[in-house]
């Protein structure tokens, strides 16, 4: 008969399974496939850096069904420079394109701020078009506790 594991080796195990659960792999932050193709569509051919975009959006969330997202883009909003385009993708929601935002000079301010539905913990990415052509993004991870956008 086996003894039964001491309270160390109880703790040990499951802080190590705790920390499998919750640690991402790196493969797993990158965009998958059909949201690369998505931001492939709403950028062509220019280069999409980071940078100049704040997304912000709660690290847990207890409910998929209404997550609030604001998103600023650092822009005089001029005639000479400003956002055109804003788009938001996911990577887990049945649609990778969740709303894409056609703003000009006469906005004032490149913020908006809306509440969206999250099928599971994921990344959300940003992109912003510029008058001059220029692709910025800006990148968030969620944790959903209780998933929305379920398909059965």
């Amino acid at each position: 008969m086996t003894p039964p594991p001491d309270r160390r080796a109880v703790l040990s195990g499951g802080a190590g399974l705790l920390g499998v659960l919750l640690v991402r792999p790196a493969a797993a932050r990158a965009p998958r496939e059909a949201t690369a193709a998505a931001i492939r569509r709403f950028a062509g051919e220019a280069a999409v850096r980071p940078g100049r975009v704040a997304l912000d959006m709660p690290p847990l969330v207890e409910n998929g069904n209404s997550v609030p997202l604001a998103i600023t883009v650092e822009s005089p909003m001029t005639e000479a420079d400003h956002v055109r385009r804003i788009a938001v993708f996911n990577d887990k929601n049945p649609q990778p394109n969740v709303v894409t935002l056609h703003l000009g000079p006469r906005a004032g301010r490149a913020a908006v701020a809306t509440r969206i539905r999250l099928s599971d913990s994921q990344t959300v990415t940003a992109v912003a078009e510029m008058s001059d052509g220029s692709y910025w993004s800006a990148t968030a991870d969620a944790i959903v506790t209780l998933a929305a956008c379920v398909e059965g």
